[in-house]
């Protein structure tokens, strides 16, 4: 997930770049994606952290 953000990332820039505004209906999508996958992460680390304090706490 980590390199699919990195590959949005890049593509959002090159885009930006060729097409010379960050509100291009197609740089917009891409960041739209690329904010999909950021809140998918955010998810998986929280759900993670509160995996690991549940088991601290249960193994006290």
């Amino acid at each position: 997930m980590l390199r699919q953000l990195q590959s949005l990332r890049q593509k959002l820039h090159e885009i930006a770049e060729v097409r010379g505004s960050l509100t291009d209906p197609a740089v917009l999508a891409i960041s739209e994606e690329a904010d999909q996958l950021i809140v998918a992460l955010q998810h998986i680390q929280r759900t993670e952290f509160e995996l690991t304090a549940a088991h601290r706490e249960k193994n006290r």
